[in-house]
């Protein structure tokens, strides 16, 4: 009886840890970094749209190296790394205990929560790495990243049908975000009834053509990365800055380029609505 008790006192206070102020402020200010990361893609692609601009990545390297020439820049990496290590912290108490709302204990939604986890850690550990001194580790090309990758995993046994799964993986998950953009299933985590008019306006706004453009940029990279395992040639494959650019190459010129471009700085902004109005 005694050891169920300590269990249960355990789990009581594991989940109003989960629930403090403190890693709901980790999660806000996650949501706020990665605003910072999708804005100055966006910002590069632009720029890149108009100027070709040699050099420089649309990517999280490009936008890191960015943010290390400004005023400051050093403190402003420590900062991002510390505030995205703060997302991969509240996303693993969601992974826990479940997220916020009526069915945030799916395991579908915690294995989900998990894996951003996972994913807001790497990104926290290579922004940190960065800001330590360790320059090729968070501002490396994304494109070269992923062509080495690919190049190694379509040398395994099966590997074009691991790389095709994954390219396919890809390209439903950039369907499914924007889909579910499209239909601004975003409210149910958001306070919109604390919102003005024009705020909700704007935040359904930002959501949708955000949620769309980066649902696309998923959707293309994927897409991609089927053409690299049917060829059998990784440099099909794409990173982040690969991809933006290949919709320069669309008949519309730049301008589909921009239109993407201004989305994914519309999903940071989105972002920055997160760590705001966010249910955590």
């Amino acid at each position: 009886m005694k050891t169920q008790a300590a269990v249960s006192t355990g789990r009581h206070n594991a989940r109003r840890a989960a629930d403090s102020k403190a890693v709901a402020v980790a999660g806000r200010a996650g949501f706020a970094a990665r605003g910072v990361i999708y804005v100055l893609v966006g910002a590069l692609a632009v720029r890149i749209a108009f100027s070709d601009a040699g050099g420089q990545q649309a990517d999280r390297g490009g936008a890191l190296a960015e943010i290390a020439h400004k005023p400051f820049g050093d403190v402003l990496l420590w900062l991002l790394g510390i505030a995205l290590a703060g997302m991969a912290l509240w996303r693993l108490s969601e992974a826990a205990f479940g997220q916020a709302g009526p069915d945030g204990d799916k395991p579908t939604k915690r294995a989900m929560a998990a894996g951003r986890c996972v994913f807001y850690a790497f990104v926290s550990y290579s922004v940190l790495a960065y800001a330590a001194g360790e320059k090729g580790s968070g501002s490396g090309s994304t494109d070269k990243r992923t062509d080495d990758v690919t190049a190694k995993v379509l040398d395994w046994p099966g590997g074009q049908w691991i790389v095709a799964i994954a390219g396919v993986a890809v390209f439903c998950a950039g369907v499914w975000i924007a889909v579910r953009a499209l239909m601004r299933k975003f409210h149910k985590h958001l306070k919109m009834g604390r919102m003005s008019r024009r705020q909700r306006q704007a935040v359904d706004f930002l959501g949708m053509f955000g949620g769309t453009a980066r649902g696309a940029l998923f959707a293309t990279a994927g897409g991609f990365a089927v053409a690299a395992a049917v060829k059998h040639q990784a440099g099909k494959s794409k990173g982040m800055d690969d991809t933006l650019r290949s919709f320069a190459d669309t008949p519309v010129g730049p301008w589909l380029l921009v239109l993407i471009a201004v989305g994914l700085i519309a999903f940071g902004l989105f972002s920055w609505a997160n760590a705001r109005w966010r249910e955590l």
